[in-house]
């Protein structure tokens, strides 16, 4: 199923003068509730709403992670993408940093993105059938995996993608061990609630550059400094096989890694049914269909 509306009221603009500073009020709710079944409690629930994430460990067998993270060895030496625009690139080596588009490429990456535990806790916080927006693998090796500066998911698909609204979520699943130590995700707690405008109008094809380091669509220094003294920072650490559900506009970052120790974490994006994607809302055009599916079947 595919669809494409050509306008849209922005109910959330960004990008559009270097002097933006001030938050906008969030429009929806995180978790949209309604008759949708799943196992998350109704305590877990207000938790996810107010904090905007929320870690399930032990969600994968150790079985599991194993096969999994032999599976993301295979593809990042897999010689059909060593010049595919879905693998991307360390900006100060040719050490593969993320590959795209990971459900579509790896069938045993697939049945991960289409898995119940997945899917049906997504479901329940979007409150309806979910399809996948996108999917990535980050490697961060030890000692040079390079990090992923602050920024809010959302005003990138937002503005480069054309999501209307926080209707979607990512799952960020551990196939190593994540340490407060080697670059793990961090996440600012209820900063979900607000919507923070990025200053820079976004150059065409931007996803080239942005995908190695990202500049655009980032907030400045002083803003992230008030940011992190009012929400705090969380480090999301956990054994392998953890499951990390976050809001789709958490401000959220990692370090580098200098750790000898390796992470590697695959991401699923879900976004609602009613949530699909129309022009961009801050760019000249669409990203490419491995970032951003613009095939919105559900998730069976």
């Amino acid at each position: 199923m595919t669809a494409y509306v050509e306008e849209a009221t922005d109910m959330y603009p960004t990008r559009a003068s270097a002097g933006v500073h001030v938050e906008l009020p969030r429009r929806e709710p995180a978790v949209w509730g309604g008759d949708v079944p799943g196992p998350w409690s109704d305590d877990e629930l207000e938790a996810y709403e107010q904090r905007g994430y929320a870690t399930v460990e032990g969600l994968l067998s150790a079985a599991e992670v194993a096969a999994d993270l032999a599976e993301l060895h295979r593809l990042r030496s897999e010689p059909m993408l060593a010049d595919d625009e879905r693998a991307i690139r360390e900006r100060d080596s040719d050490q593969v940093r993320s590959v795209f588009e990971v459900h579509r490429i790896s069938d045993r990456l697939r049945a991960l993105a289409h898995d119940p535990r997945l899917v049906d806790r997504a479901r329940q916080i979007l409150g309806t059938d979910v399809y996948i927006h996108q999917s990535r693998v980050n490697y961060k090796p030890g000692y040079g995996g390079n990090g992923f500066y602050w920024h809010s998911d959302f005003e990138t698909w937002h503005s480069e993608d054309g999501m209307p609204a926080m209707r979607a979520l990512s799952v960020s699943i551990a196939l190593t061990d994540n340490h407060a130590t080697n670059g793990p995700l961090m996440i600012m707690p209820g900063s979900h609630h607000g919507f923070v405008p990025c200053p820079g109008q976004t150059p065409d094809d931007h996803h080239r550059v942005s995908l190695r380091a990202q500049q655009v669509g980032t907030p400045g220094p002083a803003l992230v400094r008030r940011l992190a003294d009012r929400h705090g920072i969380d480090a999301i650490t956990g054994p392998a096989g953890s499951a990390t559900f976050f809001d789709s506009n958490c401000m959220h970052g990692s370090g580098d890694n200098i750790t000898p120790y390796d992470r590697a974490n695959v991401f699923i994006v879900y976004n609602s049914v009613k949530n699909t994607l129309v022009d961009p809302y801050g760019a000249p055009k669409p990203r490419p269909a491995h970032i951003a599916s613009r095939d919105f079947t559900p998730v069976p």
